[in-house]
């Protein structure tokens, strides 16, 4: 425990120095938001997906951050995110649970195809680099499974895929993505 204590007080930090660093915010800005919050009290949503827990704890539309957002996720047992990829790095931490991370690096051919298979638990990390095709499951039957994610590059453009064989070009872009559209009002850009 005391590793993850050392690991959440790092990024802590980080989150308020990119927070006292931050002179321009958007529209959605919360004006005045206290540096130091109680995490408890922010707001979360499952945003329509059963059994996802989401809050933004440092975000670019929310806070005006401009190189990094960091959310903390909570997959009940069970679920899962869709498959999907993003022009951006993503680095998770998990707090408690464990569960099944897919990762299909064939960004450079027609399609993601067959995902590799790593195990992630509490007190573990994981990075997804850029535009890599991607699931996380709460493959526990019993324990929720919680995790810090940060990202390089916001706000998040995603690409949906029905599966691991649908083609890249037939990706459906999502963006602004969920927590996102109440801030957002710029029409989709595909980067492909």
């Amino acid at each position: 425990m005391r590793e993850l204590s050392e690991y959440t007080l790092l990024f802590l930090l980080l989150i308020c120095f990119f927070l006292t660093h931050t002179t321009l915010a958007s529209k959605c800005s919360i004006n005045g938001f206290p540096l130091v919050r109680n995490v408890s009290e922010l707001p979360q949503s499952n945003y329509g997906r059963p059994g996802l827990s989401h809050t933004t704890l440092a975000g670019s539309l929310i806070h005006g951050l401009k190189e990094v957002e960091v959310w903390l996720q909570t997959f009940a047992p069970g679920s899962r995110t869709p498959i999907h990829r993003h022009s951006c790095e993503e680095v998770f931490i998990v707090l408690k649970g464990s569960g099944t991370l897919y990762l299909a690096s064939a960004s450079h051919v027609k399609y993601p195809g067959n995902p590799q298979e790593f195990p992630i638990f509490s007190n573990s990390t994981f990075i997804v680099p850029v535009n890599d095709a991607h699931q996380v499951w709460n493959s526990d039957d019993a324990e929720d499974l919680q995790m810090l994610v940060i990202i390089s590059r916001p706000p998040v453009k995603i690409f949906i895929y029905e599966d691991w064989h649908m083609p890249h070009t037939a990706a459906k872009l999502k963006y602004p993505y969920y927590w996102d559209e109440h801030c957002f009002d710029l029409p989709p850009k595909d980067e492909l």
